[in-house]
């Protein structure tokens, strides 16, 4: 189920991109094939980023509400639910991403493995209807012809490091992964002269001194950013080089997602402070003059009395008696 489901259809995008461009080279194919998942995740991408930013900006109020819980944590976790759903916040925004960027991984590995134990899987394991394509159909009976290098400068079905020693050409594209994978992460980092290290946190702490969840979070983000590229270099460097560029690739088009979501919320903020406090006073609607009940009486029907009037006509009586 899993291979019909998930693993074919991620092969035969890539085997139909190797069918119709010109060369046929595999390694092109990679390419192409992983930046249009990039662009067709773009929605759920850029969603995440600016769930990412959000959360950064909730962080003093996030602050508040722990210091007015004193670790009440039924309390904290009912004022911080309440504040998510007031800024349209996820914290779970990210997994979906990750789960679909896994999947496809999974998916084209498998994929990969097929047509580098056996070259002629890119036919056999290809839709009928792509195995139409005059390329597969010219393959079939000369499967020789199967480019699978990057531009004839790189094996695609070699991994960085095997039996026989290093291949430098994978290791190149596997260094450049986890490097990519180390910008791409930093980018996200929020930066502060004043921030303190995890270890600084961790010795200061054993002293007596504590420290906000939200430094600690900060801090270990910090620390993570060197861990996920060096997991990143031991995973791929023993698979084959075509997930190695998959990866470099994925790495390279998301920190250019990034970048573009970055500026484009810098540009809206900027734009927000250049804005002219002006306001158009001719959807104002003129005042009203209201009377006031208090030093202005109220119309009164025909022979009505007010107790001021009364007033006055006992007092004139009075005055008619006494003469």
């Amino acid at each position: 189920m899993f291979t019909t489901i998930i693993v074919q259809p991620i092969f035969n995008l890539l085997v139909l991109i190797y069918g119709i461009i010109p060369g046929h080279n595999f390694g092109l194919s990679v390419i192409l094939f992983t930046v249009i998942i990039r662009l067709l995740m773009w929605p759920l991408v850029k969603k995440q980023l600016h769930q990412t930013k959000v959360m950064r900006q909730l962080q003093p109020q996030i602050k508040e509400i722990k210091a007015k819980t004193k670790g009440n944590k039924t309390e904290e976790s009912r004022l911080m639910m309440e504040l998510y759903k007031e800024r349209g916040v996820n914290p779970l925004a990210a997994f979906p991403t990750l789960i679909i960027q896994f999947v496809i991984l999974i998916g084209l590995y498998s994929g990969l493995r097929k047509v580098i134990d056996d070259p002629h899987a890119i036919i056999t394991f290809a839709y009928p209807a792509l195995q139409h394509l005059p390329w597969l159909q010219h393959l079939s009976h000369n499967i020789h012809e199967f480019d699978n290098t990057l531009f004839g400068l790189v094996d695609l079905g070699k991994a960085a490091l095997n039996s026989w020693g290093v291949y430098w050409p994978a290791m190149v594209i596997v260094l450049a992964s986890a490097i990519t994978q180390y910008y791409q992460s930093k980018q996200l980092m929020p930066t502060s002269k004043n921030a303190r290290g995890l270890r600084q946190i961790l010795r200061e702490a054993g002293s007596g001194q504590q420290a906000e969840q939200a430094e600690v979070n900060a801090a270990v983000g910090r620390s993570t950013r060197f861990l996920l590229p060096i997991f990143i270099f031991f995973v791929t460097v023993r698979f084959a080089a075509a997930l190695s560029l998959y990866w470099f690739v994925s790495g390279f088009v998301a920190f250019i997602q990034q970048a573009i979501v970055l500026r484009e919320d810098e540009s809206e903020m900027e734009a927000i402070a250049d804005k002219p406090a002006k306001r158009d006073t001719s959807k104002i609607p003129e005042a009203e003059v209201v009377p006031d009940k208090l030093s202005r009486p109220e119309k009164l029907s025909k022979g009505a009395t007010t107790p001021k009037s009364k007033a006055k006509k006992s007092a004139k009586k009075s005055k008619r008696r006494k003469k």
